[in-house]
């Protein structure tokens, strides 16, 4: 069994074959986590996760590209009681040039998004391109402050070991996805322990090499053997540990 914790479903590039390709993961033995990136697309993911009794799931959040956006925290709150939630996110900062010039009002809707998932005590699944040591600043702040615990997993990791080391430090868990057949980031993936890793595929975004170019939880699988092969270790222990790693962090 795979587990993709990073999938997006409910964006209209699945709009015409959503139902074939949620069967083929589930077929594929491959459960997923629906992730939002604004609070339509948030609510879209509640909707599909609640059609399936195992499976499927949902994140609910405000992307930081999509910060100039109204975040709500009530309708978000609405969306958070739905027992197929189980996670907020993905949220954190992007500070790629484009997106950089807004970055207060990133950093605004991060802290709200942060509020959110301790009141309802839900692991965060963070964005960050560009901003590992405000993103780690200001979840520091926030623990100073609210003296509530924070746990998640710091999606698409791209970073450094220095920077990885930080995030493990403090509890977090980090995912990886189809990037890493771009980015070289063998050495980084060596010295990460395989208790700390969750595989994700991102889709529709970053298909592995050789699949079609809109990627789907069912290429997950391809992840997990990038990672047995960096580590030197069989594929069934990634699959295995992964989605060990997903179930304990996501209260699955």
């Amino acid at each position: 069994m795979f587990f993709d914790t990073h999938a997006h479903l409910n964006f209209s590039a699945f709009s015409k074959d959503r139902k074939k390709v949620i069967n083929r993961s589930l077929k594929n033995r491959v459960w997923l986590i629906n992730v939002g990136s604004q609070y339509e697309n948030s609510k879209k993911a509640v909707e599909i996760a609640s059609r399936f009794k195992e499976g499927i799931f949902a994140s609910i959040g405000l992307h930081p590209i999509h910060a100039k956006e109204e975040f709500s925290y009530q309708k978000f709150k609405d969306l958070a009681k739905s027992k197929k939630v189980v996670a907020v996110g993905e949220t954190g900062l992007d500070y790629k040039p484009e997106y950089a010039r807004f970055k207060e009002r990133q950093r605004v809707v991060f802290l709200e998004q942060l509020k959110l998932a301790q009141e309802f005590d839900l692991p965060v699944i963070f964005h960050c391109r560009m901003a590992h040591n405000d993103l780690m600043s200001i979840i520091e702040n926030q623990l100073k402050i609210s003296n509530k615990e924070l746990f998640g997993v710091v999606h698409c990791f791209t970073g450094k070991w220095q920077d990885a080391k930080k995030y493990l430090d403090m509890g977090f868990y980090l995912g990886f996805n189809g990037i890493i057949f771009k980015l070289n980031l063998g050495e980084v993936i060596k010295k990460i322990p395989l208790n700390k890793i969750l595989i994700e595929t991102d889709c529709p975004y970053l298909s592995p090499p050789d699949m079609p170019d809109r990627n789907e939880p069912a290429f997950v699988s391809h992840i997990a053997k990038e990672i047995a092969r960096i580590k030197n270790i069989d594929v069934e222990e990634v699959a295995k540990e992964t989605t060990k790693n997903t179930r304990k962090l996501f209260r699955i």
